[in-house]
């Protein structure tokens, strides 16, 4: 009789709250002699371990990355690759109008992850097709600073580059942290590694993408975590109108968040204002199943003459 095989989280020795964390794993070995050079990307990975891509929108560089990579970093083989500047807002745009570049970053005398020049769906697609040797077992992507709920998921190239990665069948977690004034990302990542080891213990739903979201609060002070719908509620947008040196306009958005989230008791939004981490299930398939049967009945026919 075989034996059966071992689920994502007990791979990575997922320790669920309160149990001893699991030991760090070995760095990735390079590829053997001959079959790569330095400057090359490619890596191979030690394969008992379970490959982890960390990506985000943020930019390579950001704290709430570095953050995220050291709080998971002895769950398996992590590998970063992510915006080489800040890609905040771009959604799920992908390059086309120019090539892309892979670069080595390095944080002192250490290696980091690998800089893109593009957005983080590119950097996803990057690296699944030509830095990892393999697809990776887990996405990670975050840590995001400000929060991505309500309208905001739409926008957000933190969620979109998880979506990139469900897309391919690769279970796959978003992480914001709901705070831009005073982001403590070490508290917020250690959060996020407690909500890590409960959602691997029984798995990602397939093809689904869930989207965290922890309030910028101190851990003591956390309520606990709520599945949560992704908001209804709507900004109401301005641009500020200025004037540049040589006097043209240009134009600053902003705006507020109406407060629809206090009629929606299990809404993202409204978990986060009640001190709750936010976990929604979001998927990538954007079809309203609800409004077919009734479009069907109208609009459905065939055009005379039709070959």
């Amino acid at each position: 009789m075989h034996p059966r095989p071992l689920s994502l989280g007990e791979r990575v020795g997922v320790r669920v709250l309160g149990d001893t964390p699991a030991p760090k794993h070995p760095h990735p070995r390079p590829l053997p002699e001959g079959e790569g050079t330095e400057g090359s990307p490619k890596a191979a990975l030690v394969e008992e371990f379970v490959r982890i891509l960390l990506t985000n929108d943020d930019g390579i560089n950001a704290p709430g990355l570095a953050a995220l990579r050291k709080a998971v970093s002895d769950l398996g083989d992590v590998t970063v690759v992510a915006p080489d500047t800040e890609r905040s807002g771009v959604a799920h745009s992908i390059t086309l109008a120019q090539p892309l570049r892979i670069r080595r970053i390095y944080h002192g005398d250490e290696f980091f992850g690998f800089g893109i020049n593009g957005a983080p769906a590119d950097c996803v697609k990057l690296a699944c097709r030509e830095i990892l040797p393999a697809l990776p077992e887990l996405l990670l992507s975050g840590m995001n600073l400000g929060a991505n709920v309500a309208i905001n998921v739409l926008y957000s190239g933190t969620v979109a580059a998880a979506i990139e990665g469900a897309m391919l069948s690769i279970p796959s977690v978003a992480f914001s942290l709901a705070e831009t004034e005073r982001p403590d990302f070490d508290e917020a990542a250690r959060i996020a590694r407690e909500v890590l080891a409960l959602i691997l213990a029984d798995g990602v739903p397939e093809r689904t993408v869930l989207n965290v979201n922890i309030p910028g609060i101190p851990r003591a002070a956390l309520k606990g975590i709520r599945v949560t719908h992704q908001s209804r509620t709507a900004y109401h947008e301005l641009y500020e109108k200025r004037v540049d040196p040589w006097g043209r306009e240009y134009f600053w958005i902003t705006g507020e968040m109406t407060r629809d989230f206090e009629r929606e008791p299990d809404s993202d939004l409204r978990a986060l204002k009640d001190g709750y981490v936010s976990v929604t299930p979001v998927h990538f398939d954007v079809t309203h199943y609800g409004a077919i049967p009734a479009l069907r009945a109208r609009l459905t026919r065939e055009w005379p003459g039709a070959t």
